[in-house]
C-alpha cells in the first residue's frame, strides 16, 4: 500500500521531503510532481525498480527514461556538454525542457539510445522535485506518469493514489498538476534541434526565435 505525503508545493516539509529520499534509497518507486507532469521516478542505479516503472507504465525495453538532475553541475557528470550546450542549459534551467545529449560512462548502456548512445536530461523547475534531488544528491530515472492506453498524464493525485496504491511506494500530493509535455531539444554535435515544441516559459522563444 502507497505511503500519500502532502507535501507543500512552494515550501516542502524537510521531514517529510527526507522520508521520500529514505523510501528511493530502500528501493522504492514515487510519484512526484514536476514542472510539466506528475511524473513516476526511481534511484539511478535501482534496476528492480525501474522494471517496476516499466511493468506499470508497459514500457518496452527501447523507451527511454530521463535522467532528473538537481543542476547543470549534476548533468556534466553524465552527458557530454559543449561550449554551445552548456550555455544553452544554463540560461533555460531549471525549466520544462528535455535536452539530447551524448552519455558519458556514468551511463548505463542500457539506458542509452542503442545507436546514438544518447540520453535524456532534465531540470526541473519545482521545488519539491529540486528538494528530494538535493536531499537524495544524485539524479533519478523518471517517466511521466502517463498510463497504458491513455495520452496524458494523471493530473490529480488523489485520483493517482486510488488507481496506483498497490504499484508504487510512494505518491507525493502537492496538488494538481496539469499536464503539459515538456519541450524536447536534441544537442547534437553542439548544435541546437527542437524536436517537440511543448511546454514553454517564453525563455526559448527568445533564444531560438
Amino acid at each position: 500500500m502507497a505511503q500519500y505525503f502532502q507535501i507543500h508545493p512552494i515550501n516542502p516539509q524537510p521531514r517529510l521531503i527526507r522520508r521520500a529520499v529514505e523510501i528511493l534509497r530502500e528501493g522504492g518507486v514515487i510519484v512526484y510532481p514536476t514542472d510539466s507532469s506528475c511524473a513516476l521516478a526511481c534511484r539511478l542505479d535501482d534496476k528492480r525498480a525501474l522494471e517496476r516503472i516499466r511493468r506499470i507504465r508497459h514500457l518496452g525495453e527501447k523507451h527511454n527514461f530521463t535522467l532528473v538532475c538537481r543542476d547543470l553541475s549534476q548533468v556534466a557528470q553524465f552527458v557530454r556538454v559543449g561550449s554551445q550546450a552548456h550555455r544553452l542549459i544554463k540560461a533555460l534551467t531549471p525549466g520544462p525542457y528535455t535536452f539530447v545529449l551524448k552519455a558519458t560512462k556514468e551511463v548505463p548502456r542500457r539506458f542509452q539510445h542503442p545507436s546514438r548512445k544518447t540520453v535524456g536530461i532534465r531540470i526541473p523547475d519545482h521545488p519539491v522535485a529540486q528538494a528530494i534531488l538535493q536531499e537524495l544528491d544524485q539524479p533519478v530515472f523518471s517517466t511521466t506518469l502517463i498510463l497504458p492506453g491513455e495520452t496524458r498524464a494523471l493530473e490529480d493525485p488523489v485520483e493517482i493514489r486510488e488507481r496506483l496504491e498497490k504499484q508504487v511506494d510512494l505518491v507525493i500530493d502537492s496538488g494538481v498538476i496539469p499536464y503539459e509535455p515538456t519541450t524536447i531539444i536534441v544537442l547534437s554535435d553542439d548544435l541546437p534541434e527542437v524536436v517537440r515544441r511543448g511546454k514553454d516559459d517564453g525563455r526559448l522563444q527568445s533564444l531560438l526565435g
